[in-house]
């Protein structure tokens, strides 16, 4: 498994990036923020953001004075390959009630 799976900040940035195929760095950080119901320091959460783009997860492009996200194919196979793991998973557990 890849290390940015073992992170959920990490897998929840991607899923949020897939399912909106863009994403400024402030609103992406404004929906995990409202996800968790909680405050994200921004340090903390630039820095999970920077480790997706190093690891080729995730790329940065820069429009006008915003940092835009995207899903590089290889973030997009591994959201895609970490939900299939997630259904078979619910799947079991359905199987076996």
């Amino acid at each position: 498994m890849a290390k940015w799976l073992r992170s959920g900040r990490r897998r929840d940035m991607c899923l949020l990036l897939a399912a909106d195929g863009e994403l400024r760095g402030q609103q992406l950080k404004s929906a995990l923020e409202s996800h968790y119901d909680d405050r994200l320091e921004p340090k903390a959460f630039y820095g999970s953001l920077s480790a997706l783009v190093d690891a080729g997860f995730v790329e940065k492009r820069t429009e006008g004075i915003h940092d835009v996200y995207t899903l590089t194919d290889a973030g997009e196979k591994r959201v895609h390959e970490h939900a299939a793991w997630v259904h078979s998973c619910l799947d079991s557990t359905t199987e076996s009630a």
